[in-house]
């Protein structure tokens, strides 16, 4: 963790899977705990399945930082095929984790990761979306991962936050609320750590 508190998140995956989502849904939360929050996306002339980053900071102090995150303290792939072509770890602290949305272990991942020797983590937040919102929405699995491994808010708070946001998204599709609940719960206890 940095100076005041500062922890900061990089975000990997591919447009329309909700990468740019969690990632403000991350800073909402934690705006509620009472933080000071940056959540914003790169843009670029990306489109539907196209490499997209997306960044976080969160902090005890207003941040006076305005830029993309170079050294991140937390990076979260939502999809695995980037481990092939992009240096997710590029820059991550040594004290950090990468968190990566993949049915493999932890020591399987850390394969790809070019040399990474920090914390690596899995959770399987395809099969968890699918169980729960019976389609492929990996986002909210690893929004909830991201939160554990980093310890950045408090679980009740967390949860009982994401319920009143997901209530407020979704207030006509209580279905949507409780499959998005049970996505963030069952994600809470399977994250893998290696």
């Amino acid at each position: 963790m940095k100076e005041n508190g500062l922890i900061e998140f990089r975000w990997h995956g591919r447009g329309g899977q909700g990468a740019k989502t969690a990632c403000l849904l991350l800073a909402d939360a934690a705006f509620c705990s009472g933080k000071y929050v940056q959540g914003f996306p790169e843009y670029g002339p990306e489109r539907m399945g196209a490499p997209i980053t997306a960044y976080n900071r969160i902090s005890d102090v207003r941040c006076s930082v305005h830029c993309n995150i170079e050294n991140p303290d937390y990076v979260v792939v939502v999809d695995e095929t980037l481990l092939d072509s992009v240096d997710v770890t590029h820059g991550l602290s040594p004290e950090g984790a990468v968190i990566v949305n993949t049915a493999h272990s932890p020591a399987q991942i850390r394969e790809k990761l070019r040399g990474w020797q920090g914390r690596v983590c899995t959770i399987d937040a395809r099969r968890i979306s699918e169980e729960t919102l019976g389609k492929n929405f990996p986002n909210t699995p690893m929004l909830a991962a991201a939160v554990k491994v980093s310890g950045v808010l408090e679980e009740a708070k967390f949860k009982k936050d994401m319920e009143d946001s997901f209530h407020h998204k979704f207030a006509t599709k209580p279905q949507v609320v409780a499959g998005n609940m049970a996505a963030l719960v069952q994600a809470w206890e399977e994250v893998q750590a290696g």
